[in-house]
């Protein structure tokens, strides 16, 4: 909570490039959130041509604010603005169950909430933001090895 937006935006955009969307590590995904940025914090482009991208909202919110169905249907408008099929809405708090609601009931579009708790996980699952301190081995005998057959 105490890194900028921009710093949060650029970790969702790793975080998206880590669990492998995007076709190149290098130029897969790219923040463009800014002050009239019309919703959209990031986009990832799924292919080298540009045929197919994924939009990002990411809002670092205290975990006391819940993200509601206004913020998630202004996406939805950003999206449709933009000619989208599918955006990501990721946010640091949690979603209100209109806001859920209002994502699954979309056709025209996919929208995807990923909130505060899934984030965390999803960080630690594919080593955004964190380091291993230890690992430990737990080793067991390999009776194939000694099968003299």
């Amino acid at each position: 909570m105490d890194c900028s937006p921009g710093f949060f935006e650029r970790l969702v955009v790793d975080l998206l490039i880590a669990m492998g969307y995007g076709y190149d590590a290098a130029d897969a995904g790219r923040v463009v959130g800014k002050s009239g940025d019309e919703g959209i914090d990031g986009i990832i482009s799924e292919d080298k041509l540009g045929f197919s991208h994924v939009y990002v909202q990411a809002k670092r919110w205290e975990p006391n604010h819940t993200v509601g169905r206004p913020e998630v249907q202004a996406f939805a408008g950003a999206l449709l603005g933009k000619g989208a099929s599918k955006g990501l809405f990721i946010t640091t708090s949690s979603f209100s169950d209109k806001a859920k609601s209002y994502a699954a009931e979309q056709t025209a579009i996919r929208i995807v909430l990923v909130d505060g708790m899934e984030l965390a996980s999803l960080m630690m699952d594919f080593n955004v933001g964190v380091s291993t301190q230890r690992t430990y081995a737990i080793k067991q005998i390999d009776m194939d090895y000694f099968d003299e057959e």
